[in-house]
């Protein structure tokens, strides 16, 4: 079994809010909708995780998604990782997802991935998030090094 990562007492928050968004722990009640979320977006999330990443596969189940789930829910409460959904702001729909992760470099605090649905980009919802990760990061986990894997942003690295 892993190790925490961020042993107790360290506090792990729960999330945040927006007018557009609500971003709070992921847990295995997001199945259904995380599906949805995964596999309308697949073609962008090839990638994600780093070059020759294939998640989601084209084959992915729901079952498959709800044991991925559960992991992550897992990983949560072990505090090796922390995975977050984001969620409309009515609970209706899963948006995204964030990822907190150890981090791959010692120069730094945690890497970070995160997505938004493909039909919420063009509305910059991908944008509104990443520009309210950074000070929740810095203000609420007292992260000062934050690597964004991936992204172009220079506000992001």
């Amino acid at each position: 079994m892993k190790t925490a990562w961020l042993p107790a007492p360290f506090p792990v928050p729960q999330g945040f809010a927006t007018d557009r968004l609500c971003l709070r722990p992921l847990t295995i009640h997001d199945v259904i909708k995380d599906y949805d979320a995964v596999m309308s977006s697949r073609a962008q999330l090839w990638g994600l995780f780093g070059p020759g990443s294939d998640w989601p596969l084209e084959t992915l189940t729901l079952e498959q998604d709800l044991i991925d789930l559960a992991w992550h829910h897992k990983e949560f409460q072990l505090r090796t990782s922390f995975t977050y959904t984001v969620l409309s702001p009515d609970g209706a729909q899963v948006l995204g997802c964030v990822y907190v992760m150890p981090p791959t470099r010692d120069d730094r605090d945690a890497d970070v991935y995160h997505w938004v649905r493909t039909s919420e980009r063009a509305g910059g919802l991908d944008e509104h998030l990443a520009q309210r990760l950074v000070p929740w990061f810095a203000q609420t986990w007292r992260f000062a090094r934050v690597a964004y894997p991936g992204r172009a942003d220079p506000h992001l690295t």
